[in-house]
Formats: C-alpha cells, structure tokens, sequence
C-alpha cells in the first residue's frame, strides 16, 4: 500500500521541476512513512510514497525496466492478490524477477500483455505507468474502486495522485470548487467521477485511463453484467463459502503483522473465523481490534439502526476463534477533539460530516498502527448480499430514489439539506440534481428477460449500492486508515465474489426470510450462534450527550466568527437555533449538521479554496 503522483507534459522538460514532483510526492507521506523515490524524464516525473508489506528490502518504487526503446517506469498503490500465480505464469513465458514484490510482476505483467494487464489481476490497486517507447501514460485503478486515484487533465498532458492533495501541491492545479462539486458533496449520490475539485476527475472503478499526445482517452474493462444464475441454494451457500475462504487466504498473505477489524456483526465475525482458521493452521494466533465509547454498553438505548451494543458479541467471538483480542475504548472528548477533526478533514481532502463515526475509525486505526500494519474487514458485506435495513423496507424500496436517501430521510423528518444558506441552495437545486443521478444510475443496470418485478427492482437496488453507496465508504476506509499508514482490506470486494453474488436472485440471498442468507449460512460453521442469529447493526455511534455538548460549544466559536466564508455556505440562523437547544435533546439529524458545519469550517480554514458560487 503507497501513495502515488505524476505529472505529464508533452511540451515542458519536466526535469526542471524536480521540486514540484517531489512536492506532490511528500503529500502522499502518510500513506507511504517507509520510503519514497522519484522518476524524473523530459515528459514524465513519477513520484512514490511507500508503505511496504511484501518484499520489504526489494519493493522500492518507482519501479523501472529499460528496453531497448526506452524505459517503462510505474508507481503502483495496492496489492495484487494473485501475483505469485501470476509470477510463475509470467516466468513460463520467459520473464525474470530480481525482487518477491507484487509490484515487479504488474509491471511484468504490462510488458507481456500491455493493457490487457488488468484482465489478469486480482486485487485492489491503483498505478500509473510510463511507457517511453509510446510515449503514454496509462493509469489503472481496480474493479470495485478500493484504491482512490485522481487526474487533472492541463493543456498538454495530465497530473494525477492517489488523493486530491497530491494534485493540488502542482501549481497548474487550482484549488476551486464550484457549484457542481458543491451538489455533490451535499447530495451523497457518490456521482461517477466527481472530486469535489474542479476540473480534477476520479479515475472510475475497472476503468483504465491513456495519456499521450493525441489526448486522453478512457476505456471500461470491467463491470457489473446480468447473467443467469443456475445453481442450486445448497451449491450457492457451497459456492460463497468455498470463496469466502480462498479470499481470506489470500488477502492474509503479508510480510508484516495482520489483524482483523471484529465488531460483532456477521460480516466481521465471518472474516474474523476464517481467518483464526487458517492461521491456526500454521499455529499462529489472529489479532483482533474493535472500537468501543466509555459506558455505552451500560447505557444503550437501542435506535432506528442499532437493536443491541456490540461489545458482548465481540467477545462470545473472541473467545470462539482465541484471538488476542483488544478494545479501544474513546471517550467524548477523543472524538471531539479539534486535532483529530483536523486529521480525518486532512485525510479525505472534503468536508463529509460523517462525524463521530469518522473520527473513531481514525483513532481506531492510530491505536491499530501501533501493532499491525495490515487489518482485514468486513466492509462491503451489506453491499454485496444486501444487508442494510433499506433493502427491506418496502416504503423506500418503492420510491424513485437511492434507498438509503430515502430511508434515512424517513427517519430524521426533516431536510438533510436544512444546514445550507438559503441563496445557495436555490442555487445548487439539489432535488433535481438527486432525481438527475438517480436516473442515470438507473439506466446502467443490466437485466434479464424474464425477471419478476421484485427481481428487476432488487438487481437494480444491488447495483446502485455495488456502484455507488460502496464507493463512499470504501473511499472513507482508505482515506482513515492510509492516513496513519495502515493497509486495511476488504475481502468483499473480490470481484469474483461480487460477479457470482451480483447474479444470485434475491430469493436466495434471503432463503431463510432474513438479510445476508447466504453469507449467514456459508460462515455459521465459524460464527458463535449468537452472531449467526444477531440483526444488522452498522458501524457504532455513540451515544453519550457529551459529544452534542461539546459539538455546541465549537459551533458557538464558529458563530463569533462575523466575517466568515463559512456563511456563504450555511444558515447561520440554523446554526443559532441549534447551539440554544438542550444537548440532550438534540436529535440525530440537528447533529449530523452541526458536525457537518464544523467539518466545512475545518476544510475552509485547511485548504483555502476558491468559492465559485454563482
């Protein structure tokens, strides 16, 4: 897992900028602390940051073989979790390695097959190569989008990065952000290819982007198709299982220590007992690591999203699979504090507002970091066999929206957009803009003739999730934890798992008359019966008042603040009315806004950016 830069241009000797490479490389520190290295030529500079989890003394990049026509040169972000088939098979058709690393045999990789590289690869990954023999960039980021990875296209050629921050250290790249990219960030569609910074793209999900002087040029290599799902409910949960466990084996490979992120749900656990199983194997005993708040298991009050507490369930699995297992227990003022606000801001280069649920995966991370480098997690289950409490709800299943915004605008009543000045608002017309996003999702989904209309509907809620809800949270995944240098996978998101699960009708993903049938089945043989049977319960919040008491106390400061930019954005009369009322009466909704409001005052002082409004 690294960082990743570059800068191409087509009429600019390039190795009059070290500086600027070598700029846009240190913001990619965090993401790489282990080393880091340049590739400097008249037209192309390549810049790494690396974290080193195979190979350690042999993966520095950037990672070059000279040809006769000239040097291929790539800096590469990820792992790819085939490559020691693929090292064999490559070495089959005449190819030599002087190092163990994965990276060597990408790179080897687009030397046999070129482009076609990507058909061979399983894993996450996002890499830029140079190939001077054509003169071309080509940048390559995996199915799912696990791996984030940006360009900036300019006049005669391109910048890119792994985040945004790596593109704006270039002078060429400004700092704007306008009206469209303002839509996003508050309507949370996850709009294909959007940054928030204008004039700068994502490299989409399976997509590989070419860089040369005719221009820029993308091509799709992978995506989501229908096809006809032929085996039996047993052979299926057979099937998920023997999956399951081949991908687990494989993301365990590592040279540095592993853990697993254990929160007591099915998707953890299930990660969690495969993996205790195969290390026990080799004798070796698994860590685990789970977050908690001070006094919530004595307190809790069960919510719209959450039935139980996770502590006690995270230790019936604990003690089933033996794991050396550690809690990290936060309190109000830990995810509060200013300096970790700062450092999650920082780290996702936009202000989300996600709140307490992004600053406790990032002190979870921090406390992980001391004693792994690379954690498993159950991210992206939910996604995969339809685990959210919306997949089942028949009132946001019916409307023509994305499932998870109308549900959770049934839940809190009120506008999720109640936060913004009013003038801007009219301006963004985000209804529409959703109804926009919504019906060009819609309209990328493949379907079988035949399908019943619960089937037709269910393909087309699985595919908005797998292709644009996962996206965001995948997104926060990496970001949260690259920035304290820790590799986190996802074993989910296996693209063979995500194809043969995609095509599976949602009578058999939910046989048993429950959500996530098949994943449920498939791993009960490594679950406490507790889990097997436990209700989905997303990523823990807490609960304690303190967090809204101090949520107020920041805001009062940001509203003694009369001239800031700030209130181009948001109502400051919303802001008044909700720093008066009682912390222990504010609502989830009153409280996702006020950390929204100081997330956007936190990005305004950080970054700077130029506010096109009108």
């Amino acid at each position: 897992m690294c960082g990743i830069a570059g800068w191409v241009a087509f009429s600019e000797d390039l190795t009059r900028q070290q500086g600027v490479i070598d700029a846009m490389t240190e913001t990619m520190a965090c993401r790489g602390p282990d080393g880091r290295g340049t590739f400097v030529r008249a037209h192309a500079a390549l810049g790494h940051r690396r974290l080193a989890i195979i190979d350690l003394p042999g993966g520095a990049q950037p990672m070059t073989v000279p040809t006769p026509a000239g040097d291929v040169a790539m800096v590469y972000s990820g792992e790819a979790y085939n490559f020691r088939e693929l090292r064999q098979e490559l070495r089959g058709l005449g190819h030599t390695f002087d190092t163990d690393s994965d990276t060597e045999v990408v790179l080897h990789g687009y030397l046999q097959w070129g482009e076609s590289v990507v058909d061979h690869l399983n894993g996450m990954y996002a890499f830029a190569i140079w190939d001077e023999r054509e003169q071309k960039l080509v940048m390559v980021r995996d199915r799912m989008g696990i791996k984030p990875f940006y360009y900036y296209p300019t006049p005669d050629g391109v910048l890119f990065g792994s985040e945004p921050k790596a593109i704006l250290a270039n002078p060429l790249a400004a700092a704007t952000v306008d009206l469209d990219g303002l839509r996003e960030l508050f309507a949370m569609t996850k709009q294909p290819g959007w940054s928030l910074w204008k004039g700068m793209e994502e490299v989409l999900p399976g997509t590989l982007v070419t860089v040369d002087r005719n221009g820029i040029r993308t091509r799709t290599y992978w995506r989501l198709h229908a096809v006809e799902h032929t085996d039996s409910q047993e052979q299926t949960v057979a099937r998920v299982r023997e999956l399951l466990t081949d991908i687990v084996e494989r993301q365990l490979i590592s040279d540095v220590p592993r853990c697993v992120l254990l929160s007591g749900g099915l998707d953890s656990s299930a990660i969690t007992g495969l993996a205790a199983a195969r290390l026990a194997r080799d004798g070796e005993q698994l860590r685990t690591f789970s977050v908690d708040f001070a006094n919530q298991e004595q307190n809790f009050v069960p919510d719209e999203m959450r039935d139980t507490p996770d502590s006690p369930f995270v230790r019936e699995v604990a003690a089933l699979v033996r794991s050396a297992h550690r809690d990290v227990m936060l309190n109000p003022a830990d995810l509060a504090d200013p300096a970790a606000r700062r450092a999650v801001v920082t780290a996702r280069d936009i202000p989300v507002g996600f709140g307490d649920m992004d600053t406790s995966l990032y002190l979870l991370f921090a406390a992980i970091r001391q004693h792994s480098t690379v954690a498993l997690s159950g991210e992206s289950a939910d996604e995969v066999f339809g685990g959210y409490r919306w997949f089942h709800d028949e009132v946001a299943l019916k409307e023509d929206n994305f499932p998870w915004l109308a549900f959770n605008s049934a839940l809190t009543g009120e506008s999720r957009w109640q936060i913004l000045n009013p003038a801007l608002r009219e301006r963004l017309r985000l209804e529409e803009f959703v109804a926009d996003q919504y019906s060009a999702a819609v309209a990328e989904v493949e379907h079988l003739d035949g399908e019943s209309e619960v089937e037709h509907r269910m393909r087309t809620v699985c595919h908005l999730h797998l292709t644009r809800f996962v996206r965001t949270l995948l997104d926060r995944k990496d970001r949260a934890s690259m920035a304290v240098g820790l590799e986190v996978r996802v074993p989910f998101c296996d693209h063979r798992l995500v194809e043969y699960v995609y095509n599976t009708p949602w009578s058999l993903k939910t046989f048993d008359g429950r959500e996530k049938s098949l994943l449920r089945h498939a791993a009960e043989h490594v679950l406490p019966e507790s889990v097997v049977r436990r209700v989905k319960s997303p990523y823990p919040s807490t609960q304690d008042p303190g967090y809204e008491a101090v949520l107020q106390q920041q805001a009062k400061h940001v509203l003694a603040e009369s001239d800031s930019r700030l209130f181009d954005l948001i109502d400051r009369q919303w802001l008044q009315r909700a720093v008066a009322l009682d912390p222990a009466g504010i609502d989830s909704a009153v409280r996702a806004g006020l950390d929204r409001i100081i997330d956007l005052h936190t990005w305004l002082e950080l970054y700077s950016p130029q506010l096109q409004l009108d």
